[in-house]
């Protein structure tokens, strides 16, 4: 078992097995030579316990990353503070498979943090990629392949007319809310409790993600006129949007949501409340903005747009269409986007945007999340898994609230129904860190964090999903 970073100078086995005997109550987790064998999850047996990883050389590579890097990381949910522990490095990927530096073996339902639709390291990607290379890595010029991918994002998109490329979903954002704030000549924007739209200040106000798993309220630094004009309601709650109108008559830009919420762990909205947003943004002049940078091409080809039936006046992306490379997006309506300079006077630029070889890692994607049945099948496969893993924890006598839409599902070990951010956090976050800390080491790669999405490939095959369910009951019957 990995420890929680610590001063003390034991030998790793003595910590390793010492807070196993912590978290398990036996070191016999240590003793078997193989994982649990496969079992459906109406078909789960008490089996031997399965065998533990060690993560030897990433805790030596980690140690020196903390020297070099903030925290050890690029992004701060990768450094596991919220679950304890270190973070295992990883080596290389391929399907729905990662190794880490010490060759254990994960079955990754991160994906990346959601790109990783069709399978790490896709061949079909990887040739075409490697096909575009050879013709250079960057242009700074147009050039046909952004045609094209905006062609399919346009054909999947309901409410996207046109788009712009931009480097990441950050970025995609902030391009979205100067263009609102341009486009109404508005300044208010209202945003909702837990829903994460990048790092830039005027979005990091009750933001849910990173923020939440650091016990961050907002972030220093941020200045308060940054965060004046961002106003934030509840989630799955009319009512508290309606008296933000009332109170800002006129005033009020859009109201921007994750359709689906990815960043306070998975919650799904009720239907009726997005095609109430959808009135009150009619009613009162405002434009409804949809952040799809993880629903987009994920629960359904159209995004969580199409698979609601609501559509919104601006929708941002990012992660699917850049099939693992980085990219972003966003695009409306086509009055709308042409106030985007150089069409218009809103000005928003990027030296890598349109980048040739993510481009074509998203045209590539696209080509393949548009086959028949894709998105059935992704979302036949997390009901399955959160089917399995709900019924282990019932059985060993766990509280958890589950859910899924497309490729893309989450669970909480709390009472449900989770609605709102409010009720995200009363989840047991001690309960959560060990679930994961105990997956890891047995070959189950969740986010590290509770407030975080899980997401579904097209490469996760049944057998992955049984042997996932198989270990979960094992863990949950020790937790």
């Amino acid at each position: 078992l990995d420890p929680p970073p610590t001063h003390t100078h034991l030998p790793i086995g003595t910590m390793k097995l010492a807070l196993a005997s912590v978290l398990i109550g036996t070191a016999a987790a240590f003793s078997s030579p193989s994982f649990v064998k496969k079992t459906s999850a109406m078909h789960m047996s008490t089996a031997a316990p399965s065998e533990t990883y060690t993560f030897a050389k990433s805790e030596e590579i980690f140690a020196e990353a903390q020297t070099l890097m903030p925290g050890g990381v690029s992004s701060p949910v990768r450094a596991f503070k919220s679950v304890g522990g270190n973070p295992v490095v990883f080596d290389r990927v391929k399907g729905a498979y990662a190794w880490d530096v010490d060759g254990n073996e994960y079955i990754d339902y991160v994906g990346t943090w959601g790109p990783a639709i069709i399978g790490h390291a896709d061949d079909e990607v990887l040739d075409a990629v490697k096909a575009t290379m050879e013709k250079g890595t960057s242009f700074g010029a147009p050039c046909p392949l952004e045609n094209e991918l905006a062609k399919m994002v346009i054909d999947a998109v309901p409410s996207v007319e046109m788009v712009r490329f931009t480097n990441s979903g950050t970025e995609a954002c902030m391009g979205m809310i100067r263009l609102v704030r341009a486009f109404t000549g508005r300044e208010k924007v209202i945003k909702f409790e837990g829903c994460y739209h990048g790092h830039a200040d005027s979005f990091l106000v009750q933001a849910g993600s990173g923020v939440a798993t650091l016990g961050l309220p907002d972030s220093p630094g941020v200045p308060s006129s940054a965060t004046k004009a961002t106003l934030c309601a509840e989630y799955n709650n009319l009512d508290s949007v309606k008296a933000i109108f009332e109170d800002n008559k006129d005033e009020i830009a859009a109201i921007i949501l994750e359709p689906v919420v990815g960043n306070s762990g998975f919650i799904k909205p009720d239907k009726e409340f997005l095609e109430g947003l959808r009135e009150l943004a009619n009613d009162n002049g405002s434009l409804l903005v949809f952040d799809e940078v993880m629903t987009g091409f994920r629960v359904s080809y159209g995004g969580a747009q199409e698979y609601f039936g609501v559509t919104p006046d601006v929708t941002t992306m990012g992660k699917v269409i850049g099939g693992g490379l980085p990219v972003g997006a966003y695009g409306g309506r086509k009055d709308i986007m042409e106030m985007v300079a150089p069409a218009g006077p809103m000005y928003q630029a990027g030296t890598l945007s349109g980048n040739p070889l993510a481009m074509t890692a998203g045209i590539e994607t696209m080509k393949r999340l548009k086959e028949e049945g894709v998105h059935e099948e992704l979302e036949r496969k997390a009901q399955k898994l959160i089917d399995g893993i709900t019924a282990a924890a019932e059985k060993h006598g766990h509280a958890i609230s589950a859910d899924c839409a497309g490729g893309m599902f989450g669970w909480f070990f709390v009472e449900g129904p989770v609605k709102t951010f409010a009720d995200a956090t009363k989840s047991d976050s001690e309960k959560f860190g060990k679930w994961h800390r105990m997956m890891l080491e047995r070959g189950v790669y969740l986010a590290p964090s509770m407030y975080e999405a899980g997401f579904m490939s097209m490469a996760h095959t049944d057998e992955d999903i049984e042997k996932t369910i198989a270990i979960a009951d094992e863990v949950l019957s020790q937790l």
